[in-house]
């Protein structure tokens, strides 16, 4: 090589290790997440709150229960109750699920007693309404059938297994005569029926169907076989119309989860019959998260029975009506973002939010909650309360759930649209690392506001406390996520 050469091939080495230690290596501040605004995935229709009265009791006429404890607290406890639900500093839930227990006809043809099993939980929601409406919202009610009069199934019994053909149009009149009761006699703005609480677990009776395991700390079912849903969605509706309730409407009832609804048949048989998905309100699943492929209770998060459904009819809502409060913590808030993002639900409701615990019989196996009664009348507020309470203002109804992404699994971000309501743009920031604090780089889009106010919950001794105002710096805020929180940004 000659002198020429060289000098080049020198210069052109030289060069290049300088445009090398000219370029930076990225560094990484924290986790990178993403909220866009702008990407509204689906209309929001709200959190809610469920009031469970009569639900193990045999016979209610010697041994009336309310799991829910409202009778046996004083007033000034209710109304301080009402508010951390319902008020403006407190839940601010939307929705509402209330059960129709077996115990309000005897037998056919006789007369309807809608008021003596229910009268607790109609009071608690009566004063939640009123205190809903004084801030200018409203409240959207769904009742589930927790299980049929004895009568009504072929065993005679509470708990029966199986529906007696004979009774099916009892049964309807059953659902439409306390709809009417809720909507003519209370004023209360009762939108869904659903037609049967984890009704597809067909082996939680004996294979011959003939002992309902009464008294055996069940709560209240019935078997509804999917075929037996489609059915009653189709001849319900018209009976519906005939009593003046065109616009309450009829679910598929409340398989345990989504996994169970996409993959037992339940999607399928109603993506197979053009009348019942006409006739459709929503489509309702207990939300329950459990891991573990080898084991009957698997239930994941799965939207494919969901997504089924609207590929025929897009744009169809669908509800998590009851989920666990796990341990109350921010794994609890993690369950929720499973359901949003991947269930891809417009609502939830999770299972009992106030419960009065000697009332469950052998233990209730989902004792989290927001509240509990103790036997003296007094509660206690407790921590999945204010886990809880990080979502549900931050999702009001008629928001839009947005897009968002974050690289670490543990920090699960959720995220609502203003979408045009009276609400501002808000995001939830969860840390589930029960050692580790995480911080994170939140890009933000879509979105007026340079400020974002943040509220905390945590594992320790914060219970939904503001924590300051963070600045949108170059589009960015940068937050340091204790372990196991969840906090809650809401734009200014």
């Amino acid at each position: 090589m000659n002198k020429q050469k060289l000098f080049l091939a020198t210069l052109v080495c030289i060069l290049m290790m300088a445009s090398t230690s000219w370029a930076q290596f990225p560094v990484f501040r924290g986790c990178p997440v993403t909220v866009d605004f702008s990407k509204k995935l689906r209309t929001w229709d709200g959190f809610g709150f469920n009031y469970v009265e009569t639900a193990q009791t045999i016979d209610y006429s010697t041994n009336p229960t309310d799991y829910g404890g409202f009778s046996i607290m004083s007033e000034q406890s209710r109304n301080e109750v009402t508010d951390l639900i319902f008020g403006d500093d407190g839940l601010k839930v939307g929705l509402v699920k209330m059960f129709l227990d077996p115990f309000q006809q005897k037998e056919a043809g006789g007369a309807y007693d809608h008021e003596t099993t229910t009268r607790n939980m109609r009071e608690f929601f009566r004063r939640g309404l009123d205190k809903t409406r004084a801030r200018g919202d409203d409240l959207t009610i769904i009742t589930t059938l927790y299980g049929p009069p004895a009568y009504m199934t072929l065993q005679k019994t509470l708990r029966g297994r199986d529906l007696d053909p004979a009774h099916k149009f009892d049964l309807a009149n059953y659902l439409i005569n306390w709809a009417k009761f809720l909507k003519e006699k209370e004023n209360f703005p009762i939108k869904y029926i659903s037609l049967h609480n984890e009704g597809e677990d067909w082996e939680r009776w004996p294979w011959d169907g003939k002992d309902g395991n009464i008294g055996s700390g069940h709560d209240y079912n019935m078997f509804w076989p999917a075929e037996q849903v489609t059915d009653f969605l189709k001849f319900t509706r018209p009976m519906l119309n005939k009593a003046g309730l065109k616009d309450v409407w009829i679910t598929n009832g409340e398989p345990t989860h989504w996994y169970r609804f996409s993959f037992w048949g339940h999607a399928d048989a109603l993506a197979e019959d053009k009348t019942a998905l006409k006739n459709l309100g929503i489509i309702t699943s207990h939300g329950f998260y459990t891991g573990g492929y080898d084991n009957r209770w698997y239930g994941s998060h799965t939207a494919v029975g969901t997504a089924m459904l609207r590929a025929k009819r897009p744009g169809l809502h669908a509800w998590c009506t009851s989920t666990s409060w796990s341990k109350m913590d921010a794994k609890f808030v993690k369950e929720i973002w499973g359901n949003i993002y991947e269930a891809q639900v417009n609502g939830i409701i999770p299972w009992a939010g106030i419960q009065r615990p000697p009332l469950w019989i052998g233990g209730d196996p989902n004792p989290g909650c927001a509240i509990n009664v103790n036997e003296d009348g007094t509660y206690v507020v407790r921590p999945g309360y204010y886990f809880y309470k990080q979502v549900s203002r931050a999702g009001q109804p008629g928001m839009a759930v947005a897009h968002t992404i974050s690289m670490d699994s543990e920090i699960p971000v959720i995220a609502f649209s203003s979408n045009g309501t009276k609400n501002r743009d808000a995001f939830v920031v969860v840390n589930t690392s029960s050692n580790k604090e995480k911080p994170v780089v939140v890009n933000i889009k879509g979105s007026s506001g340079k400020r974002f106010r943040a509220f905390r919950s945590n594992g320790d001794n914060e219970k939904y406390i503001e924590i300051g105002v963070f600045e949108v710096e170059n589009g960015e805020i940068f937050y340091v996520a204790p372990k196991n929180s969840a906090t809650t940004f809401f734009a200014e």
